[in-house]
């Protein structure tokens, strides 16, 4: 499956993205903010693994994409959208190798994502979450439209040699009704 952007194709992933996906999710400052890793190659090779195993669930429940440069080629991280509630509902999540920070990438998958969910899998709701130190992540959620719904109080276990036991962490969301700009849309109580 892909999601063609302007700049990026994204597409499932497969064993030959091993390298490519193992250099951010081996390295300590790209997975600051995550619940896992940094990866050694065992750990690496066990996420792809399990991914690739998932795509061929009937339904399929989980769409992890390689982001790759429409130029290039070149994979630079994946995103996923992982459904709940009977289909209705959708998580995302993603990374990016830091060395394609702050250049608009991300925004750009996740608005693909949004698409996808809300046109392709014809979702209700779809949300994210975010530990509050990482206003990056925060702030692609909002260009992308998608609203702070709540904030959570040590929420989420660190990792073994986090600098915290327990982190904080921000909930984003956006309707269907929403992303496609209804103005009957039931905004969220102020």
């Amino acid at each position: 499956m892909e999601l063609i952007t302007e700049r990026l194709i994204l597409r499932d992933l497969n064993q030959e993205d091993f390298e490519a996906v193992h250099a951010y999710t081996s390295d300590p400052e790209n997975v600051r903010y995550m619940t896992w890793g940094p990866y050694d190659e065992a750990g690496t090779r066990a996420f792809l693994d399990k991914i690739i195993a998932r795509q061929g669930d009937t339904p399929r429940t989980s769409y992890v994409f390689a982001i790759t440069l429409k130029e290039s080629g070149r994979l630079i991280g994946h995103c996923g959208i992982y459904l709940t509630d009977e289909g209705h509902q959708a998580v995302l999540g993603w990374i990016l190798h830091r060395d394609y920070w702050n250049r608009g990438y991300m925004t750009e998958s996740v608005k693909a994502l949004l698409k996808f969910g809300f046109e392709g899998l014809r979702l209700h709701r779809i949300c994210a979450y975010c530990n509050t130190e990482n206003g990056a992540t925060s702030r692609v959620m909002e260009k992308c439209g998608m609203r702070r719904e709540g904030a959570f109080l040590k929420s989420k276990r660190g990792r073994p040699g986090m600098d915290k036991e327990w982190n904080d962490e921000y909930l984003y969301a956006i309707l269907a009704e929403e992303w496609r700009g209804d103005s009957s849309s039931n905004k969220a109580v102020k």
